[in-house]
């Protein structure tokens, strides 16, 4: 190309050519704008190889107390097939579905944004490995939180820090082997507390089904084992309406009382457990029936004390009480209930669910924490005079019979049969229930929290007013 022939608007359209095409080879051979790497990794998951929540067959989460400058433990666990709460004697727990919604909130935990490389930040946001014993400061410890797999395969490790002021939903979080302080939708509440992991309903009792309440007011001499029976108080319930007997003169049952105490029963919650001694209850069933104790026998019975409990003569019975009395509650569904009171139970958090393990609770003082619990013992009855027998039909041959030829004799019969078969149903299933309570009670004492005691640990005086018409 003769570029001196060229004229004005052709030199101009090929400078402009040649600026494009210059452009456009700055443009791709240009380096990429560099991302940090603190962001390289915004957006993804924790735990890429952690998929199904069910997989999840351990649960240990770590929070720290202040006060005592100790990480507190917490761990649900299934061994073969049974969910227990290891810290807790392997109390049984309700916490399949439980476990299943936390891991399913940890599968879904990303790397929602950066906040810090420093180690200096952990403390002010709050990601502080509770364990790390290296670390000075009790101050800025989070929750770790761990999920194994059935092999005990690591699924998730995390350290759960504070909430990011003024950004609802998120919080500061760090893996333990990293320094890395990220930001995180965490939208899950692990709870560490007892109750929240087991069935807290211990007798499942509906308090319309009560019908009967029977208060024994007593107290034992804990050295001479020698008995105060002081009152008896019997409700009985009519329809709606509840009585007592011997109440003195311008007093009357006091309605709201009752159902309080119903209220009490129907909705007494448990904080706490201690394992009785192995195959105690075997030892004082043959303490009652009056055969010879082994000393294995002596010694299982001894250790009822330490929570309040005696095997003692009242009158000519050898019977279980307890220093503060008892409550039974009978059913329509033709259970007793017995609900023997303790002694107190110092202390609080795990001292209380699980009990001090380096010191045995008689040993306790006011110094170990408040008082504000109670043991229980707890047990359950098969009540047979609840289901008087029908009579039975005198023959049952209308059964190889056709209903178009049943004899006046043979319906009679045949409506005898339905009855009975109806009665054997009902004292089958109390029977069954009786047993599967006191399967669930007998390993175990409980304990519940002072507002629960107060409730129904009354008198005689606690459940009567003044009468309305006598009131000035």
């Amino acid at each position: 190309m003769d570029f001196k022939n060229l004229n004005e608007m052709q030199k101009t359209m090929l400078f402009g050519g040649v600026a494009v095409v210059l452009a456009l080879l700055a443009f791709v051979t240009a380096p990429s704008p560099v991302k940090p790497d603190a962001f390289l990794d915004q957006g993804e998951v924790f735990f890429p190889d952690f998929e199904d929540p069910n997989s999840a067959a351990t649960l240990e989460v770590f929070a720290f107390n202040e006060e005592t400058g100790e990480p507190v433990p917490f761990k649900v666990t299934n061994e073969n097939g049974k969910w227990t709460i290891p810290s807790h004697h392997d109390y049984p727990a309700d916490g399949k579905d439980r476990l299943a919604q936390t891991a399913a909130s940890i599968i879904q935990l990303k790397k929602d944004d950066f906040r810090s490389d420093n180690i200096s930040d952990h403390e002010a946001c709050g990601v502080i490995d509770p364990l790390d014993e290296s670390v000075v400061t009790e101050g800025g410890r989070g929750k770790r939180v761990t999920i194994k797999g059935q092999n005990g395969q690591v699924l998730a490790d995390i350290i759960i820090g504070k909430k990011v002021e003024g950004r609802e939903g998120l919080r500061f979080v760090r893996l333990p082997d990293q320094k890395r302080i990220y930001v995180s939708k965490a939208d899950v509440e692990i709870s560490t507390k007892f109750s929240d992991w087991i069935e807290t309903d211990l007798m499942k009792v509906e308090k319309d089904n009560i019908k009967e309440v029977v208060l024994r007011d007593y107290s034992i001499n804990e050295r001479t084992l020698r008995v105060d029976n002081r009152d008896v108080v019997r409700l009985e319930k009519d329809g709606s309406d509840w009585s007592t007997d011997r109440i003195p003169a311008g007093q009357e049952l006091d309605n709201t009382k009752v159902t309080s105490l119903l209220t009490g029963i129907d909705e007494l919650k448990i904080v706490g457990v201690r394992p009785k001694p192995e195959g105690l209850m075997t030892s004082l069933d043959k303490a009652k029936r009056g055969e010879d104790l082994t000393q294995a026998d002596a010694v299982k019975l001894q250790s009822l004390q330490s929570q309040g409990f005696y095997l003692a003569r009242n009158g000519s019975n050898l019977e279980m009480l307890s220093n503060e009395g008892e409550l039974s509650a009978l059913t329509s569904e033709g259970v007793r209930y017995t609900i023997r009171f303790g002694e107190i139970v110092y202390g609080s958090g795990l001292a209380v669910s699980a009990g001090a393990e380096s010191e045995t609770e008689t040993e306790k003082t006011d110094s170990d924490g408040p008082g504000e619990n109670r043991y229980l013992f707890i047990t359950a009855d098969f009540v047979a005079s609840e289901f008087p027998e029908p009579k039975q039909p005198g023959s049952t041959e209308f059964l190889t019979k056709a209903d178009s030829v049943l004899t006046d004799a043979d319906r009679e019969n045949k409506r005898l049969y339905s009855a009975h078969e109806e009665w054997k149903r009902k004292v089958g299933k109390a029977q069954s229930l009786a047993q599967d309570l006191n399967a669930r009670f007998a390993d175990w004492y409980y304990v519940i929290a002072s507002d629960s005691y107060d409730k129904i640990h009354l008198n005689r005086s606690d459940l009567l007013k003044k009468k309305e018409d006598e009131k000035s």
